[in-house]
């Protein structure tokens, strides 16, 4: 298939397309992944024609439904008894239960039947397969509560969490049963990942397009089929944020062409601006007629405005196109659409009342990202601080600082709660500014608007007790913020502009305005060394012992080619090891670091060191413990950070 660069033929001329934004699997399920609802308001602000879908969330219902359950069965059972594990045997002797509770529980989750949580808590109403064992882990043989592992993970939170995290492992089962006997990719959040991430050659992708379809393929079809039906567009938007949403992403291009080979699909979104932008691969357009980087509101206003015959091909913005057999990227340098002009983000043609508030992780701050319908929206467009050196500071979405005033963004959170009637609110920055927060919480309060919201910031030195009190009475529940290693030398290394001793002071004043404080942590950064990893897990240690933090991860340092390790790898010590040919994707690359640290070994002992912390185990040990092989003592003063409190 060659592009088709005429003007598109619609009923009445130069009329605007009709444009379907599509959510593909998978993202998220407790709440719309905001993409198309921002790109569908800007384009509605300009009179086109928009709407938008979740095929994410249709494809799980879909699926776990009793319907979907039945189907389920049939696949399963055409595999001989003798090679089916112990999991398919456990749901074909259970069948009848998962088929008279799959009902209760999707609605109990989607918030429409909260009574139900008392069968679940019960333990006797819901079949339990393997993923219920995990529960054992959560006993503490010390615990006030007898033993009890949900009491002891739980608390006082009381039974409607409970039964979510009941109802969550039920539905885990299903996956794990589906993905043994239906389709070996499927996962709720990294649904076929790895034949996108990081991917030298289109090959693993084509290959899994070119298969038989599976039971999940032929739901998502069915799908589409009917999202192009209701809508007629002329255009259809695809939106892929995650590795795990490209595979679905061109399955559902892929249904398009076959059936409907006139409409035009474009592919956007954080995947592609952060691992196509050397895209070479012409057999993409096979799929795609269009792929567009960075903010989509400049590119698609010259798209449509190409398709209605109104812009010739050599002037469309940030996109790829294929001619002649060969990939092109057309850049007509156009100044981008303002933040304070991209419009209010739209959730209309969305099911706000069938999202699945599931509580997978019983991280506190984690569980926001599943638990919980919240209306996503951005305080400012970029990074103001755009500096740390593991991060993709060189790409757009990062680099270009805009914002807006704290008026429209407050008229842009009365809009979303008349049309959503919600009232939470995640702020999606990469590191919300402290000047922006302050004016917005001043707004908010002025025009006694309540809601409750949560983001991401730096810990520095602006956010003071007097602003933390302010930000907590505008309805901010929690923050995140980076602390990384942990450690002075290494911050200074990454460009984190904070010390150790800032972060505690800035967390402290959260914690005591009643803000829940998480602190993204990490490990593996080039010349960090076993002493520096020991000296973070003391610090971390102090910091949650002293009540400043209260959830934490650690996470595993990458590489990626955007940032800049990536790009002045000398200037860290380290060597990056040479890539294959690439004529895909484009993101992590792996490096050479002579410390030799065995940071997989680190992990281990980081992660289970953590999950203790945030239980308020092991607080008063030798940090030494967690670690299975000797390691140097702490360098770090066990008073530390109580000394830096003041």
């Amino acid at each position: 298939m060659q592009l088709n660069t005429t003007p598109m033929q619609t009923s009445t001329a130069n009329a605007s397309p009709r444009v379907l934004s599509l959510i593909p699997p998978m993202t998220q399920l407790n709440t719309p992944y905001p993409s198309t609802a921002y790109i569908t308001g800007f384009l509605r602000s300009r009179q086109v024609t928009a709407f938008q879908e979740d095929l994410a969330l249709q494809l799980v219902l879909r699926l776990f439904s009793a319907s979907g359950l039945q189907a389920v069965r049939q696949q399963l059972d055409t595999i001989p008894p003798k090679k089916r594990s112990a999991q398919l045997h456990s749901f074909v002797g259970q069948f009848e239960r998962y088929l008279a509770t799959i009902g209760p529980v999707i609605a109990f989750l989607q918030g429409r039947d909260s009574t139900v949580a008392h069968r679940i808590c019960g333990r006797n109403f819901l079949p339990e397969g393997e993923r219920f064992a995990a529960l054992e882990v959560y006993v503490d043989p010390d615990d006030p509560y007898g033993g009890d592992p949900l009491a002891w993970a739980f608390g006082a939170l009381g039974q409607q969490d409970r039964a979510r995290h009941l109802a969550t492992l039920y539905l885990n089962d299903i996956a794990d049963v589906l993905r043994e006997a239906v389709d070996e990719r499927f996962e709720f959040v990294r649904y076929a990942e790895s034949l996108a991430m990081s991917q030298p050659t289109f090959d693993p992708l084509a290959r899994a397009l070119a298969g038989k379809p599976t039971l999940v393929d032929d739901t998502l079809q069915q799908l589409v089929e009917e999202a192009i039906a209701r809508h007629q567009p002329d255009i259809v938007l695809l939106s892929v944020p995650f590795p795990g949403s490209v595979y679905a992403a061109f399955r559902i291009a892929q249904t398009i062409k076959a059936r409907w080979p006139a409409i035009r699909t474009v592919l956007g979104g954080g995947f592609v601006n952060t691992e196509l932008r050397e895209l070479k691969e012409a057999r993409v357009f096979d799929y795609f007629d269009f792929i567009t980087l960075d903010d989509g509101e400049k590119p698609l206003l010259a798209l449509l405005e190409h398709l209605q015959g109104k812009r010739s091909v050599s002037r469309l913005v940030r996109t790829f196109v294929r001619e002649g057999g060969e990939v092109r990227y057309i850049n007509m340098m156009e100044a981008d659409i303002p933040f304070e002009e991209v419009g209010t983000p739209t959730w209309d043609g969305l099911p706000i009342d069938r999202y699945l508030s599931l509580l997978d992780m019983l991280n506190p701050m984690h569980r926001l990202w599943s638990d919980g319908r919240w209306n996503k929206l951005t305080v400012a467009h970029g990074c103001y601080w755009k500096k740390c050196s593991f991060c993709d500071v060189t790409l757009d979405y990062i680099s270009r600082y805009e914002t807006a005033s704290a008026s429209t963004l407050v008229d842009r959170i009365e809009a979303i709660i008349a049309e959503t009637g919600q009232t939470g609110f995640h702020f999606v920055d990469e590191a919300a500014p402290p000047k922006m927060l302050r004016a917005l919480a001043e707004e908010l309060l002025r025009r006694n608007v309540s809601i409750s919201w949560w983001g991401n910031i730096r810990f520095e030195k602006s956010f003071t007790p007097e602003l933390c009190q302010l930000l907590a009475e505008s309805g901010c529940i929690a923050i995140s913020g980076g602390l990384e290693v942990a450690s002075d030398r290494l911050l200074k290394l990454m460009k984190k502009g904070v010390s150790v001793e800032q972060v505690a002071r800035v967390t402290q004043s959260f914690t005591e305005a009643g803000v829940l404080v998480h602190a993204y942590l990490m490990y593996g950064f080039p010349t960090q060394t076993v002493q520096d990893t020991v000296d973070a897990l003391e610090y971390v240690r102090q910091l949650f012992d002293t009540g400043c933090i209260q959830s934490g991860f650690f996470h595993r340092f990458a590489c990626t080619v955007h940032s800049p390790v990536g790009q002045n790898p000398e200037e860290y010590g380290v060597t990056l090891q040479p890539l294959p040919p690439v004529s895909f994707a484009k993101n992590d690359v792996g490096f050479i670091d002579p410390t030799g640290t065995d940071h997989d070994a680190m992990g281990k002992a980081l992660n289970k060191a953590l999950y203790n912390f945030m239980h308020g185990i092991g607080l008063d040990q030798d940090v030494r413990n967690w670690f299975s092989g000797r390691v140097p003592k702490p360098r770090v003063p066990r008073n530390f950070i109580a000394r830096a409190l003041g």
